[in-house]
């Protein structure tokens, strides 16, 4: 097989498992996080107050993260820049305006910061460098297969616009106002797992490291978001599959 093809193979593999395969390096993170906590001399920040004001910043790159997919998914219109895994790749336009002009792939960069603020609990410099080529290296074979989809299926109208806007990295200098008006419903109907998957993610760790170090000051503002976003999330569930609260024709 070609490795033009290969990519796309599993680009297309990895595609519709996107949601989970990123947990596999969680052992890894657990087992990274737990000893440089436990080590002053790595974790400089071990017993003093900068402590959680290194967690909060943490906490703020991966709000980065998912402001960039929640602004991403409000201005898209319906099976465009989905969440699917079981359909595999979809598609009923492309997207060329708003951050789809400065970026060709701005949900995986939100993925990026959202697991990067994941990942810098840690504290360690080495295990980020090693999540930064991990992810590239796992989201290339995702956006070349996507690529690949769309270029086919689009022809002239998807390569024109791919050969003006960087995959990854952002440029403004082509920045187009988007085409649809912002949908505040979309975004929660579709982001809403992230977000407390997000408030999880942090809180988990937090007790995690503390319980470690036999403390039991655990992170109250963890805590109690974590419980008031579990009960957001539980109401909106039930309001996405028994409502047609979030229904809007196209989006």
């Amino acid at each position: 097989m070609a490795l033009k093809q290969e990519f796309e193979k599993q680009g297309n593999w990895l595609f519709i498992r996107r949601s989970y395969l990123p947990l596999v390096m969680l052992p890894a993170g657990v087992v990274v996080y737990l000893f440089t906590r436990n080590k002053s001399d790595i974790f400089v920040f071990n017993n003093t107050d900068y402590a959680f004001f290194y967690e909060i910043l943490c906490l703020l790159v991966s709000f980065i993260g998912q402001f960039i997919r929640g602004y991403t998914v409000g201005y898209t219109p319906v099976n465009t820049s989905g969440r699917n895994t079981k359909e595999g790749q979809v598609a009923d336009t492309v997207n060329t305006t708003g951050i789809y002009s400065a970026v060709r792939h701005p949900l995986y960069v939100g993925n990026y910061f959202m697991w990067l603020g994941i990942v810098m609990l840690a504290a360690n410099m080495w295990f980020i460098i090693i999540f930064s080529l991990v992810f590239w290296v796992y989201y290339e074979r995702i956006m070349f297969a996507e690529e690949q989809f769309l270029s086919r299926k689009f022809g002239a109208l998807y390569d024109v616009w791919a050969s003006i806007t960087p995959a990854f990295i952002p440029s403004f200098k082509n920045l187009k106002r988007p085409v649809l008006s912002f949908s505040w419903k979309k975004v929660i109907k579709k982001e809403k797992n992230g977000i407390a998957a997000l408030f999880l993610f942090f809180m988990f760790f937090d007790l995690l490291g503390k319980i470690a170090l036999g403390k039991n000051n655990f992170n109250k503002f963890y805590i109690i978001s974590t419980a008031v976003i579990l009960v957001i999330f539980t109401v909106l569930t039930y309001l996405k599959r028994n409502t047609k609260l979030f229904e809007e024709e196209g989006r």
